[in-house]
C-alpha cells in the first residue's frame, strides 16, 4: 500500500513574512496602526497668518494733516478774536506833535566844542476812548547831520482817554565834540539853516478796563525841522507847522499785537 505524504504544518519564516507583507496590499484598507493624535490636533488648528504692518508713510501724512488743521484753526480763532477786540475797543496809536522849539544857545568854539540849549514843547494825544496810556520817563535827543546837539528828559506821565498833554523839556549839551569834516560845522560856518531831528524814547503801559499790559518800548521821530543858529543872545524860533512825527510802537495785548 502506498504511503501518503502529508505536508508539514510548520511554515517557513519567509512564507510568513511574505504573507504579512501582502495582506495590507491585497485589501487596500487602512493601515494596521491608528493615526497619530498629534497630527489630528494640528489639523484642527487655524493657519497663522501675520497681520499686515501699517505703512509708516500713511502715519506721517495723518500726523501732518492733524498739525496743519490745528494751525489753521488757531489762526481762524485768533483772527476772529482780534476782529471782535478791534470792533469793541477801536485801538489807535498815540500821536505826537512838536508844538514849539526855541534855540537860546548854539555855539561852536575854536576847539570844536559845541554848547547848545533848546526850549522844547511837544504835544502828546490819546485818540482812544477806552484805552489809557502810562508813560515812563521820556529821553529826548536832538541831532543834526548825524551829530548829537542836545539831550533832555521829560518826566513820566499818564494820558487818560481822549486826552492831549503838552510836555516841556530843556534840551542841551556842553562840550560836545564836533569833527572838523562834519556837515554841521560846514553849515555853521556858512550860516545855513540846520536840519534838526527830534527823537523821543520811552516805555508805555496800556490799560484797558481792568487789564494792564507789560511795558513796551516806543520811539517817536520827528523830521523836517529847519532852524537857524542864533547870533549873540538872540533867541531863534524854529518853524514846526509842517513837521511830522512817526510813532514806532507795538502794543502786545495777550497774544495780539497792535
Amino acid at each position: 500500500m502506498a504511503e501518503k505524504i502529508h505536508p508539514s504544518s510548520r511554515q517557513t519564516p519567509t512564507t510568513t513574512a511574505a504573507a504579512a507583507a501582502a495582506a495590507p496590499a491585497a485589501g487596500n484598507g487602512p493601515p494596521p496602526y491608528p493615526a497619530n493624535k498629534a497630527q489630528l490636533y494640528n489639523s484642527t488648528r487655524p493657519i497663522y497668518r501675520p497681520l499686515p504692518r501699517r505703512n509708516r508713510r500713511s502715519c506721517c501724512c495723518s500726523f501732518c494733516l492733524c498739525i496743519t488743521f490745528t494751525i489753521i484753526l488757531l489762526i481762524i480763532l485768533a483772527a476772529v478774536t482780534g476782529g471782535v477786540f478791534y470792533v469793541i475797543y477801536r485801538p489807535h496809536r498815540p500821536s505826537f506833535t512838536v508844538t514849539s522849539l526855541q534855540i537860546t544857545q548854539f555855539n561852536l568854539s575854536s576847539s570844536n566844542q559845541l554848547n547848545t540849549k533848546f526850549n522844547f514843547t511837544v504835544t502828546a494825544r490819546n485818540p482812544n476812548s477806552k484805552i489809557e496810556f502810562n508813560y515812563d520817563n521820556v529821553f529826548v535827543k536832538f541831532s543834526s547831520n548825524g551829530v548829537t546837539v542836545g539831550n533832555g528828559t521829560i518826566p513820566a506821565f499818564v494820558m487818560p482817554k481822549k486826552n492831549a498833554t503838552k510836555l516841556k523839556s530843556i534840551v542841551s549839551t556842553t562840550g560836545q565834540h564836533v569833527d572838523d569834516n562834519s556837515q554841521l560845522k560846514s553849515d555853521l560856518k556858512n550860516k545855513k539853516n540846520l536840519p534838526l531831528t527830534v527823537q523821543l524814547d520811552t516805555k508805555v503801559k496800556v490799560k484797558i478796563g481792568g487789564l494792564k499790559t507789560k511795558k513796551v518800548p516806543i520811539r517817536v521821530v520827528c523830521d523836517g525841522i529847519k532852524v537857524a543858529a542864533p547870533t549873540g543872545k538872540t533867541v531863534t524860533t524854529a518853524v514846526t507847522s509842517g513837521v511830522k512825527c512817526k510813532v514806532d510802537v507795538r502794543f502786545k495785548i495777550w497774544k495780539w499785537t497792535i
